[in-house]
């Protein structure tokens, strides 16, 4: 078939995959709360039915599968299905993002199996921050994890930092030369509301604007990387040539050229980050669907898709944190932890 477009004009080409909705630490800006939902054991895609849909999505234009969670490491034999999807020739690249913690155990064997990239989570380089962060002493290991990663041979290596103000924000600099240190690319992301950020406020945003002013203040000039690409990482260069990304969906969305979208792992496909609703194809693959069906479901609801959830959020006149407590608890696929970042 023909690439799909949406109404916008965007194609369908990334696909963020959640393979659990479950995590072994608990970041203030994703898992506030003291208790969660958790998806039902039985509704979760089995490796089969995952690689299933992941061949529609390539029928539809799909060639880039990042795998996220929750904690994507927790689920087991991760390896083998990154050894199913390395299987796929259509597919361009089969990304990893992690909090680190479990690579030290897995990044071998991942690596052997035909993973690409890896995306490994940091947010400070102290580990009284982390602990305060996550609520785990487990800072030791996210570092063993990144080095793990680096001997198993990645290359291309990204670092995200989700940076809030009068946490983390004093360590734009300490990060990206950690970063240059292990030849990281390192990605400054601003604090979104969406899912499970429930204590959101504006006022603990760090725009990518002051990100950059502050870099500016002690590198000198800092160069936009001038490129054609739907990533969601704005990218510039230091003047000793160093580059790195901010990831500023709160103050300056991306939207237009957003060509992403998530399955959760029980099978609700969202178009938006943001989105409230998801379109449930786990019921049609286990009712017996024939592919070529799955796939006009799929593209008709791409080709009507619309969302522009971050734009939308920033034209609020009243923003606060985009989904409530009371909500989460009865619908955990509101979650950021659930649908993935």
């Amino acid at each position: 078939m023909a690439l799909q477009l949406d109404r916008l004009g965007r194609p369908l080409r990334s696909l963020r995959l959640s393979v659990t909705d479950r995590c072994n630490i608990r970041c203030s800006y994703c898992m506030p709360e003291a208790d969660y939902v958790w998806l039902p054991r039985q509704d979760i895609l089995t490796f089969e039915e995952i690689v299933r849909l992941v061949d529609v999505f390539i029928d539809l234009g799909v060639d880039r599968v990042r795998l996220t969670g929750g904690e994507p490491l927790i689920r087991k034999n991760l390896p083998h299905l990154v050894e199913l999807l390395a299987e796929r020739s259509a597919l361009s690249e089969i990304a990893l993002t992690t909090n680190g913690i479990l690579l030290p155990d897995h990044a071998a064997d991942l690596k052997r199996a035909g993973l690409d990239r890896v995306t490994v989570s940091l947010d400070t380089l102290r580990p009284d921050r982390f602990r305060a962060l996550t609520r785990y002493d487990e800072h030791a290991r996210v570092l063993r994890g990144i080095d793990a990663a680096i001997e198993a041979g990645f290359r291309g290596l990204k670092l995200d930092a989700v940076i809030l103000r009068g946490v983390n924000d004093d360590e734009l600099v300490r990060l990206l030369e950690y970063g240059t240190q292990i030849q990281a690319e390192v990605r400054f992301i601003e604090y979104m509301d969406v899912g499970g950020a429930t204590r959101w406020a504006w006022q603990d945003v760090v725009s990518r604007r002051e990100m950059l002013d502050r870099l500016e203040r002690h590198y000198g000039p800092v160069t936009p990387v001038v490129e054609d690409t739907s990533a969601p990482a704005a990218r510039f260069t230091l003047p000793d040539g160093t580059t790195f990304g901010v990831i500023s969906s709160t103050t300056e969305p991306f939207c237009r050229r957003c060509d992403r979208s998530r399955l959760t792992a029980d099978g609700l496909w969202y178009l938006c980050l943001y989105a409230t609703e998801g379109i449930d194809l786990r019921a049609p693959l286990r009712g017996g669907m024939s592919r070529a069906a799955v796939r006009d479901l799929i593209a008709s609801r791409w080709q009507a898709r619309v969302d522009r959830g971050a734009e939308e959020r920033l034209q609020s006149k009243d923003r606060h944190a985009f989904i409530t407590v009371g909500r989460l608890k009865k619908d955990a696929h509101l979650e950021m932890h659930t649908r993935g970042g």
